[in-house]
């Protein structure tokens, strides 16, 4: 179930981060989001594992695919990713172009 949630959030942000791919600075910023990729992962890694073994919070079985780092369910991961791409991507298409390219 939480699966099915995901999907839709990381198909928009790879549409959207890919409408961006003729604006000026795109490997750059494809570079930049997969940096804050890794660490929002490694992040959530660290902090999900935590709040779940203090018992904040858990996931019923049923709902979640059943891949699991540490304690957390795979599906945690899929919002950080989406969003170190979505984000500067929005970004960018907000930006009026020329203003991009001026120093």
């Amino acid at each position: 179930m939480y699966t099915l949630l995901t999907v839709p959030f990381l198909v928009l942000a790879a549409v959207v981060t890919v409408a961006t791919g003729r604006r000026p600075g795109f490997a750059d910023r494809m570079r930049a989001s997969a940096w804050a990729a890794i660490v929002l992962i490694v992040l959530t890694a660290i902090f999900d594992n935590v709040m779940i073994a203090a018992d904040l919070f858990t996931y019923p079985e049923h709902l979640i695919s059943g891949i699991r780092i540490g304690l957390a369910p795979i599906e945690d991961f899929s919002y950080p990713l989406g969003a170190a791409f979505l984000v500067p991507a929005v970004r960018c298409l907000l930006t009026p172009r020329g203003i991009e390219e001026q120093p």
